[in-house]
């Protein structure tokens, strides 16, 4: 009779496995093989290792002692997009997005052989930059001295760029301007509906939306106040933690989901709104993040069941706006769904109602548009390869539309949308804009 499998028996990585991954839903997993064509790199690739089911297979020939991860079992793991577009499909609700970050954490948690710089960046990132906001408008005020003072012009012209990768040179001709002040600092904190209120809503401006897209914060209090909302922003609320998690810094996540419940439920708010389908995405899973913190536990529930993104609010309880084109010609219009606005929040239907509202307007639905655009947080930078081909496939279907507008709910899908626009010379004819922001400009020329 075979020896029961013990934590001696185990590799170490093995044994971190075992302790993290959730047994529940490693077994769930009846593979079936529905999560295949869903997911972006099994496709690309065709390896099913490239999959979800064959991500899961890895996991749990490691812990039970089947398989002894490696470094090449950690390369999968990583990579992985997260977009979790396997989950809507599986039709035995295994929590995939859960797993993989689970597997992440455990894979950081074991890792002592990250280069020097590699965790110096790591350091300076999650613990250092994102936590604080302050800090990060202090790299606003930075980039925008960057931008506005003439030292880009210098920058380039010198040749320096190319001292950097490809795909970051390409990243930084892209960047909007940046901005020293945030939503808070600009606008205020507190902001009155008009007419006769519905609710009160908290907005979640996120770390780097309120540095690179001030604007379209500001553009969301607009809309809200519009359609019937009080909007309140805490002012001490920080980063979402999504970035976190998906790196395997869960303890990190965790502590800057403690503080964000914190000060929403001290401001009394009814809906917790996200302009950012990877902030939402998170902030609804707070009470699974926290599900094992007796102290935070109620109150992540609390917490996550308030969480919305504005376009379900606009359309499920306020009163929405009329929007109207001015231009005399025809405008039309497509839209890239966020990844996890539609798979973890599920939401994809709000943003086209609302689109299709707009006076003077044609919406045209984009194939595949709920296809991974490449983005997926920081995976264009730390895996620019697949995250190009995806683009690319991306830009062909954008490209079909012959559209003016490419919209989309997310920061990270915009800037890699630009990119892609960028790269195919299509700059004159079409334009990657937040959803927020088109309405807000029609909103106010119907005014």
């Amino acid at each position: 009779m075979a020896e029961p499998l013990t934590q001696t028996t185990l590799n170490p990585l093995a044994q971190k496995l075992r302790l993290r991954l959730d047994e529940d839903q490693l077994t769930n997993c009846m593979r079936c093989g529905f999560c295949l064509p869903a997911c972006p790199t099994f496709r690309e690739t065709g390896f099913e290792a490239e999959s979800p089911r064959g991500r899961i297979a890895l996991m749990k020939a490691a812990v039970d002692g089947i398989l002894a991860p490696d470094q090449a079992f950690e390369e999968q793991m990583h990579n992985c997009l997260g977009c979790r577009a396997c989950e809507p499909v599986c039709p035995a609700d295994v929590k995939y997005g859960q797993l993989i970050e689970q597997a992440r954490d455990a894979i950081e948690d074991h890792t002592v052989n990250h280069r020097w710089w590699v965790k110096l960046s790591r350091r300076a990132a999650f613990n250092f930059t994102f936590p604080h906001q302050n800090r990060m408008q202090w790299i606003g005020r930075s980039l925008r001295f960057y931008q506005k003072s003439g030292l880009r012009k210098v920058v380039r012209g010198a040749g320096i760029m190319k001292l950097f990768p490809k795909y970051m040179r390409e990243m930084e001709k892209i960047l909007p301007d940046a901005s020293s002040r945030g939503v808070v600092e600009q606008i205020g904190s507190r902001h009155a509906a008009k007419g006769e209120k519905i609710a009160t809503v908290g907005l979640f401006r996120g770390c780097i939306m309120d540095v690179l897209f001030t604007d379209t914060n500001i553009h969301t209090v607009e809309l809200l106040t519009e359609a019937g909302f009080e909007v309140v922003i805490p002012e001490t609320q920080n980063c979402c933690g999504a970035l976190h998690a998906h790196s395997g810094e869960a303890e990190g996540a965790r502590s800057l989901a403690r503080r964000n419940i914190r000060v929403f439920k001290e401001a009394g708010v009814d809906y917790i709104v996200s302009n950012a389908g990877g902030c939402g995405a998170i902030l609804t899973e707070y009470d699974h993040l926290l599900h094992e913190d007796a102290e935070w536990e109620q109150d992540a529930k609390w917490f996550a069941k308030r969480v919305i993104d504005v376009s379900d609010l606009l359309v499920s309880h306020g009163r929405v706006p009329s929007f109207a084109e001015s231009s005399a010609l025809p405008l039309r219009i497509t839209y890239q769904d966020s990844c996890h606005l539609r798979n973890v929040m599920r939401s994809s239907n709000a943003p086209r109602q609302l689109m299709s509202q707009v006076n003077g307007v044609e919406f045209v639905e984009m194939k595949e548009a709920d296809r991974c655009c490449g983005s997926a947080g920081i995976y264009n930078l730390t895996r620019p390869e697949m995250a190009g081909q995806l683009l690319e496939h991306k830009m062909e279907n954008a490209n079909a539309t012959d559209t003016h507008y490419l919209l989309t709910s997310n920061p990270g899908c915009l800037l890699q949308m630009k990119h892609g626009i960028e790269q195919h010379g299509q700059s004159g004819q079409m334009q990657a804009v937040h959803v927020v922001d088109f309405l807000y400009e029609r909103m106010k020329k119907q005014k």
